[in-house]
């Protein structure tokens, strides 16, 4: 029971790391970059035994032998399994075949994509300051409104109205009154 359990985590980490950056993706298939981002977030390779080298050489040997298609770039469940099988004796060289790959797949089980060194929003005074609407100056200033909410296509072009008076006419509409009282 416990055994099943574990795989099915494995599993699931497999398919998180499978549609990680990809809107398209249906979970089943690992491309080479999310295998090397799992092989990384996930502490498979380490600095001494497993390079990010020897996870390439090992993607491209598993979906080049086993993969659906040859030279094929991308890797199933199945396949996936393999490559950890493949990678696990490397990466715990004191262990039994068997041990090392129960090691590996603890340290994939469960887990997801991190998202370290994601671009996040600023949040300092001088960001503050620049992207303050009110104290916009110039034709800037026309793009938004008193509240701080932009105009939309108002304030980026300059709309042609055809009244027939000139732009900044200030008495316009105002000819029709004046012939009346005559």
């Amino acid at each position: 029971m416990a055994e099943s359990l574990d795989m099915e985590e494995l599993l699931t980490a497999f398919r998180k790391f499978a549609v990680h950056g990809d809107t398209k993706a249906t979970g089943k298939e690992l491309n080479g970059k999310n295998w090397a981002k799992l092989c990384k977030d996930c502490k498979i390779v380490d600095v001494k035994n497993v390079t990010s080298t020897d996870v390439d050489i090992v993607f491209s040997k598993i979906s080049q032998t086993f993969g659906p298609q040859k030279s094929s770039r991308v890797v199933t469940y199945e396949e996936f399994r393999r490559a950890l099988e493949e990678l696990a004796p490397k990466r715990f060289k004191g262990q039994s075949k068997d041990e090392a790959l129960q090691s590996m797949f603890k340290l994939v089980e469960g887990r997801e994509p991190t998202n370290v060194g994601v671009t996040k929003v600023s949040k300092t005074a001088a960001v503050d300051r620049l992207t303050d609407t009110a104290r916009y100056t110039g034709s800037h200033k026309e793009r938004f409104d008193e509240t701080g909410k932009g105009r939309g296509r108002e304030g980026r072009e300059e709309i042609v109205e055809n009244t027939g008076y000139v732009g900044a006419y200030r008495n316009a509409g105002t000819y029709d009154t004046k012939t009346k009282d005559k």
